[in-house]
């Protein structure tokens, strides 16, 4: 397959590169707006922490169909399988517990504070300038 810009890529890089564009932006939405509403991070944060987390799983997928298939001689199918159940483990586990936690009073307070002196820095730092 021949790109407007003069690269060729194979059919099978082309659908995947077509799936994760796909993939990538609903399923931060459906995991932000419906899984996880509760989060108190802000957006950008937890899109840089949901697209970390995607590749980790990508990397997960390929580590662990290799082990399964080459090192353990399951079958292939068996190897999916299994791989999936635990990489949509983790995937769950760290999505709750990393990209869409929700703080505790006592971290958001903090963070609260944080911002607070950030914007007093800057406006201090304008005020020397003008």
């Amino acid at each position: 397959m021949h790109t407007p810009i003069g690269l060729t890529i194979k059919q099978h890089v082309a659908a995947q590169l077509v799936s994760f564009s796909i993939t990538f932006p609903l399923g931060f939405y459906l995991s932000r707006a419906i899984v996880f509403t509760g989060s108190t991070l802000r957006g950008r944060i937890q899109l840089f922490r949901y697209f970390l987390l995607v590749m980790i799983c990508f990397g997960l997928n390929y580590v662990f169909i290799r082990l399964f298939v080459e090192q353990c001689h399951l079958y292939p199918t068996v190897s999916k399988i299994l791989t999936t159940f635990i990489v949509v483990a983790f995937s769950f586990i760290s999505q709750r517990n990393f990209t869409f936690k929700v703080e505790s009073p006592e971290e958001e307070a903090m963070l609260h504070a944080e911002a607070a002196m950030e914007a007093e820095a800057v406006m201090e730092t304008e005020d020397r300038i003008s």
